[in-house]
């Protein structure tokens, strides 16, 4: 089901790529598809299927062929001879060829524990593709809200630069009619012109974003895509939901798995087996001719002692868990300490935001004045671009706490870990 998601999402990301729009969960998702460690969780699944099936190997029964001819330097013989007897010592040349079958019949549960184990192991190494592929998130995020500030300062510049321009047109028509000096609008133009400029400088930073995004996610991202500012909900608490404690899970589990095996190798095994041959000579040591012959039985095998070598393997796994356990503590603390910085920055963010909106307020009623002045040819044009430039200032400032709120909030989510909607909200 989850791989059908992603395939439904990345199929939404090309379609918006067509309509020259792009959200920060469409980044998420193909980060994590383009990216080439994620073709690991398919080739470790191959691999394991395939160590699965060699194990399996040991129930089934074991063949071998084996043929050998000697030559050996003495053989046998009668200490005494006796004229009736008709036994002749064997020949120094001797020749044999078998074929055996072994069958295990009962091996303790070391082959389904070597399976488990095997299959531990799998879920770890997967686990720890996803650890490390969900770390592009933060990558992912600085490219996407650099980016969206760079957007947002070019609508911001592109609406100072239109009323520039609408006042450019008030300030020539007052000349024409002598209200104002000839050179009034000369600061006017020379400002258009170093919007001109910013506005190049925004272009040219947003398309080198946008290709480093590219390549992250993959696809190529046209220079003129819009990125949908988004509205993520956070829930500020300390309880973290990151796959790094999965994975801390999985590797005590594994551990388990382990013990499990150990355990199973000192089990008693219990086998059966049959050879059958042709040689010269056969079991009769004493038919100097080319006989077939085969044996047949059960063996038991079980390692009565082993010097506490399962005890120190088991002590040894111990210790790795205490150092799994050490490890946990210390991601935990960190995210923790981690969490709490991010939220004390998105509270101060939302607290500029609510004194940048008085601000900007106040700012729009001063410039009313200031347009009116110049209109009548109260203050000069450099006053009033003086002021035009406060307010620019004061909206550039409110967008750009905005767009850090949210980025804010995205990478609180990301240290926070959890499952997140297609709109880019946290699920709780």
């Amino acid at each position: 089901m989850k791989k059908i998601g992603v395939f439904i999402l990345m199929f939404i990301a090309l379609n918006s790529f067509a309509q020259e729009k792009l959200s920060l969960e469409q980044c998420y998702v193909l980060a994590e598809g383009n990216y080439p460690i994620a073709k690991q969780k398919t080739l470790l699944a191959t691999q394991n299927e395939l160590d699965l099936e060699v194990i399996k190997t040991g129930k089934l029964p074991k063949i071998d062929f084996q043929a050998q001819a000697t030559y050996q330097s003495d053989v046998i013989e009668l200490p005494f001879s006796s004229p009736t007897s008709t036994i002749s010592p064997p020949n120094k040349d001797q020749y044999q060829a078998t074929v055996s079958v072994n069958q295990l019949i009962y091996d303790g549960g070391l082959i389904d524990a070597s399976l488990a184990e095997k299959s531990a192991s799998l879920k770890t190494q997967q686990k720890q593709v996803e650890v490390n592929l969900y770390q592009l998130k933060e990558q992912v995020n600085q490219f996407y809200f650099s980016i969206l500030l760079l957007q947002e300062k070019n609508a911001l510049l592109l609406a100072k630069k239109t009323q520039l321009e609408s006042t450019l047109k008030e300030v020539k028509a007052s000349i024409k009619f002598g209200v104002l000096l000839p050179n009034s609008d000369s600061v006017l133009e020379a400002e258009l012109l170093k919007i001109d400029q910013q506005l190049m400088e925004v272009d040219l930073n947003k398309t080198s974003l946008m290709t480093t995004l590219s390549m992250l996610i993959g696809i190529p991202v046209s220079p003129n895509i819009t990125l949908e500012n988004p509205e993520i909900s956070t829930k500020l608490n300390n309880e973290i939901e990151r796959p790094e404690l999965a994975l801390f899970q999985l590797q005590k589990e594994k551990l388990d798995a382990s013990e499990q095996l150990i355990d199973k190798k000192n089990a008693p095994k219990l086998s059966g087996f049959a050879t059958g041959g042709y040689g010269n000579p056969g079991l009769n040591m004493l038919d100097n001719s080319f006989q077939p012959y085969y044996i047949a039985g059960i063996k038991l095998s079980w390692n009565v002692f082993d010097w506490n070598s399962t005890k120190k393997q088991r002590q040894s796994l111990q210790v790795n868990k205490e150092i799994i356990d050490s490890e946990q503590e210390v991601f935990e603390l960190n995210t923790a300490m981690e969490m709490t910085q991010q939220q004390s920055e998105i509270n101060k963010i939302s607290a500029f935001i609510a004194s940048d909106e008085e601000i900007i307020s106040l700012r729009k009623k001063i410039l009313d004045t200031s347009r009116s002045q110049l209109k009548n040819g109260v203050i000069t044009s450099s006053a009033y671009v003086t002021e035009l430039t406060n307010l620019f200032e004061a909206e550039n400032n409110l967008s750009t706490h905005r767009i850090q709120l949210q980025f804010a909030k995205a990478n609180y989510n990301v240290t926070k870990g959890g499952p997140l909607t297609p709109e880019g909200r946290t699920e709780r």
